[in-house]
């Protein structure tokens, strides 16, 4: 039993199919991706550099942001390898232990996301119901213990998980068909008896995404109660319009997630390739969007972004004029002597 266990589990090879029914566009479907991976990439590490090099951005929001745009980069980099590979090298091919170890990877920051959102809605919380105590509350020392604790969350709601999955056999098909280690079509391949991981999986979902979703809708339900408090309406405003950014990162989450999971359990019907592209928005549409969305929505990091995106450009015109310079003087060097 511990010798099939052993071929059936860690020596096993996955093979994956990329988007199933759409190979003949996988050519196209590879510049779409590689457009987002580098406008998620770009974006959110663009995000971190302003964060850290502006003092003025050195504030609670802005620190739970830079958490926002490392989870974001995380999930990116979890299934840019695979992905590419397939659609580039046509590199389908994944080991057990790879495949679980992307299945963590993916799982832990969707968590994380998903914690780190819940922690912005405090934020917005306190910075409009109690502003006078903002910083005394989100102080540097309690936003390190919130990362921690976010960091924690995740990675021990995810261990059981991939202790459970170590379990499995797989005696048929080694084929998923996706693009990157999806868990539940992992679990489908199975000959082992898989109620205990969906059940534990769905824990998962329901005491992270579950919880997190109604402390959020709490929230933002506090944060109306006080904002129509609110004599002035151009102070109602602004309260609001602190808001905006955040409310749109969570919609892109949850839509998202909403979506794969309703295709995942009500669409038997739809083609493959739609459970693999949906999939892939997923994860991909996040950290593509939030950058977007926080520059054109929040004022102090559109101002940031384009004053380092500027300083940037005259630097480099700064080099070019002095490499041109350097030449010009070679020249005439050359030609006195």
């Amino acid at each position: 039993m511990s010798t099939f266990q052993n071929i059936t589990s860690s020596s096993i090879v996955f093979l994956l199919t990329g988007v199933p029914g759409l190979e003949a566009f996988h050519t196209w479907i590879s510049i779409l991706f590689c457009f987002l991976y580098i406008t998620a990439l770009s974006g959110n590490s663009l995000i971190l550099f302003v964060i850290v090099t502006q003092p003025n951005l050195h504030e609670p929001m802005y620190y739970f942001l830079s958490m926002l745009s490392t989870t974001d980069l995380g999930l990116s980099v979890s299934t840019l390898i695979t992905m590419l590979g397939i659609f580039w090298f046509n590199a389908r091919e994944i080991s057990f232990n790879a495949c679980s170890s992307q299945m963590f990877f993916i799982q832990l920051f969707t968590v994380m996301e998903s914690s780190v959102l819940l922690a912005m809605a405090f934020d917005r919380f306190v910075a409009i119901s109690n502003p006078l105590r903002y910083t005394s509350v989100l102080t540097d020392l309690k936003i390190a213990q919130i990362g921690a604790a976010i960091i924690t969350r995740g990675t021990v709601i995810q261990i059981p998980i991939l202790v459970l999955l170590k379990r499995l056999s797989f005696c048929h098909s080694h084929v998923l068909h996706h693009s990157y280690c999806f868990h539940p079509d992992v679990m489908k391949l199975s000959c082992t008896d898989t109620r205990i991981n969906s059940a534990l999986g769905l824990t998962a979902l329901i005491t992270t995404a579950g919880v997190d979703s109604i402390f959020i809708i709490l929230s933002y339900l506090l944060i109306i109660k006080t904002v129509l408090s609110i004599a002035s309406p151009e102070e109602r405003k602004k309260a609001f319009s602190t808001c905006i950014s955040h409310v749109g990162a969570v919609a892109v989450f949850y839509i998202s997630l909403i979506s794969l999971s309703f295709v995942h359990r009500f669409g038997k019907w739809a083609p493959p390739y739609v459970h693999t592209l949906i999939a892939n928005a997923y994860l991909l549409l996040p950290p593509v969007m939030n950058p977007i969305i926080y520059s054109v929505k929040t004022k102090q990091i559109r101002r940031a972004v384009l004053k380092v995106l500027h300083s940037m450009q005259v630097q480099k015109t700064i080099k070019h004029s002095v490499h041109n310079l350097q030449v010009k003087n070679c020249f005439l060097n050359l030609l006195r002597t």
